[in-house]
This record gives C-alpha cells, structure tokens and sequence, in this order.
C-alpha cells in the first residue's frame, strides 16, 4: 500500500500543470455537390479512396448543356452578322445625307437663279420691255424653286432621323453580341461545374449518390474528410479550461495506439459552456460546467501518416494550463513531424 501511495503521488506531481479530457479524432467533412440539377453519369472515385486538391471525383451529364452552348453560338454569330448589316445600313444612311445636302445645295442655287431672272423681268415689264406673261411664269419658277429647297431640307432633316435609327440598330446588335457572349460565358461555367472535383486532399468517406441518379441543384454527391484538418475535441472543466489558452501545447495518446503520443496544440476554446446552466447558480454548479476544447494535430505530421490517419478513433488530450509546467516521460517524447 505504500508503494501504491508513493506511485500515486508522483504520478500527480508529474501531472501539475497539465489538464487531461477523453476525446475522439475528428475531421473536417467537406460534402461535394452539384450546383445545377441533372443526371449524375459517372463517380471516378470508392469509398475510402484518398483524391488531390483539383481531382476530378464526378461527372454530370452535359448533352443538354452541350446543346445550349451549340444555340447560343449560333445566336451570338447571328448578332455579328447583325452588327455588320446595321453598319453598312449607316454608311447607306450617311451616303443618303450627303446625296440630301447636295440637292439642297442644287436647289438652292436655282432658287437664286429664278428670283434674279424673276427680278429682272419684273424690271422690264414696268417699261413694257417684257410681258405680264412672261413676268408670271418667272414668278412660278421661284415659287417653284423655293419649294424644292424646303422638299431637300425636309429630306436632309430625315437622313439625320434615318441615320439616328441606323446607330441604335449598330448598339443593339452589339448588345446582342454581349449577351450570346454572356450566355455562353455561363453555360462553359456549368460545363465546368458538369465535372466535380475535390476542393482540398483528403479521403472519400462515404458516396451519396450513383451514375444514373438525377441530382438536384445543390445535392450531395460525395461526402469527403479533409485530412489536413485532423484533431481532437474534449471536455475540461471550469477551472481547467479557464486556465487553457489557444496555441496551448497538448498532447494526444490513442487507445488503439497507446505507445505513440501525438503533438498537438489548442486551436478551439469554446467561450460557452457545453451544458445550459441554471438561472442561479452556487459555486459548487459551476464547478461542473464543462468547456468543448479542440486540440489540433499538425499538417506536417498528417502528412506524413496520412495514410494512417482515420477519424472516429477514441483517446485522450492533454495540455499544458502552466506554460511552466514540464511533460512527463511518458508523454515527453512525441512523434517527430
């Protein structure tokens, strides 16, 4: 019994310091989904599978996608077409203004010519040189005249209105262009999101859904674990966890594996406490209260046992609430990254 009491107390010596919880390994899930509806046609990957950062894992059916790519091609080379007929309709437009302004210009100038010879003959027949007749269809021909100066201005001022409609033409086939281009921009997104890739290395866990199945928009294909986020969650009390910092050194040791210790350290403080307390409370009751602690193992070392890695597995932390405090032989010795 003395021996036993002599063990006993050095085991509690030893352990100053240094706060323990029972736990299991934990993984960050990660479920890999469709974005667009449609029918799943192949799974590249099995169940317990590891896959890389990028690798494909899935494929979804793209006959429909394939086809509305072929539609919007066509309509963006129609609107192409378009913006070169709504060009040339300009330059017509434009050929038509200056043919317009010429006639202006024609007319004007036979204007100027009737109302000289007009003043002329009225002139001449003041003194009987010219006769009423003549006088009148001088006359005439300057009314004549001035009318077709006002047609051409009235056909100039169109060509400008003819010119203005070509040019919202030219803006609205290169809109058309923009939005086939968009369109098309969109479905070459959904065929890339048609192949499902893993968005972090890890290992598949379980397969949800098979080629063949139609999945919904946002429905689970594939749930995988990402095993560069490994770590152990537990339970101190309130006095232990109010003495845990994060970044704490911990120590992890498996049941399956007892001889390994595991570095660690804290990456989660829980700041409520796991269980819903009174609305009184005595000292005694917060006492009992436990905080969830998430003590996490280093990428470098998952690394390097990646393949031993697997969740689930039950053991237990420790970590150091003294910065001071020293590990004991059994745990002074962990794995080497």
């Amino acid at each position: 019994m003395g021996w036993k009491y002599v063990q006993d107390r050095n085991a509690a010596q030893a352990m100053q310091g240094i706060a323990s919880g029972n736990g299991r390994i934990e993984a960050t899930e990660i479920d890999i989904a469709a974005r667009t509806a449609g029918r799943l046609t192949d799974v590249l990957v099995k169940e317990g599978d590891f896959v890389e950062v990028g690798q494909v894992v899935a494929r979804m059916d793209i006959e429909q996608l394939a086809a509305e790519k072929r539609e919007a091609e066509a309509q963006l080379a129609r609107a192409r077409i378009g913006i070169d007929t709504a060009r040339s309709l300009v330059t017509q437009r434009q050929a038509e203004k200056e043919a317009a302004a010429a006639t202006v210009a024609q007319n004007e100038v036979e204007l100027q010519s009737a109302q000289k010879k007009f003043a002329r003959s009225e002139q001449l027949s003041r003194s009987g040189t010219v006769s009423e007749q003549t006088l009148d269809d001088d006359r005439a021909r300057v009314e004549t005249a001035r009318a077709a100066v006002a047609a051409a201005r009235a056909q100039l001022a169109a060509t400008d209105a003819a010119i203005g409609a070509a040019q919202s033409q030219v803006v609205d086939a290169e809109a058309s262009v923009e939005a086939a281009q968009a369109t098309i921009a969109r479905i070459e997104a959904d065929l890339r999101d048609s192949e499902l890739k893993a968005p972090r290395s890890g290992r598949v866990q379980y397969l949800v859904a098979r080629p063949g199945e139609v999945v919904a928009a946002g429905g689970r294909v594939l749930n995988m674990l990402d095993i560069s986020d490994v770590y152990m969650t537990f339970f101190l009390s309130t006095a232990d966890a109010g003495r845990t910092a994060i970044g704490s050194e911990a120590r992890i040791v498996l049941d399956a594996a007892p001889q390994y210790v595991i570095p660690a350290h804290i990456s989660f403080l829980s700041d409520v406490a796991q269980f819903t307390p009174k609305t009184v409370e005595t000292e005694e009751e917060r006492q009992k209260l436990m905080f969830r602690i998430r003590a996490q193992v280093p990428q470098e070392l998952l690394q390097k046992y990646v393949a031993q890695v697997k969740t689930g597995l039950p053991g237990r932390a420790y970590v150091k609430i003294d910065a001071n405090a020293q590990w004991p032989a059994a745990l002074s010795q962990p794995l080497a990254p």
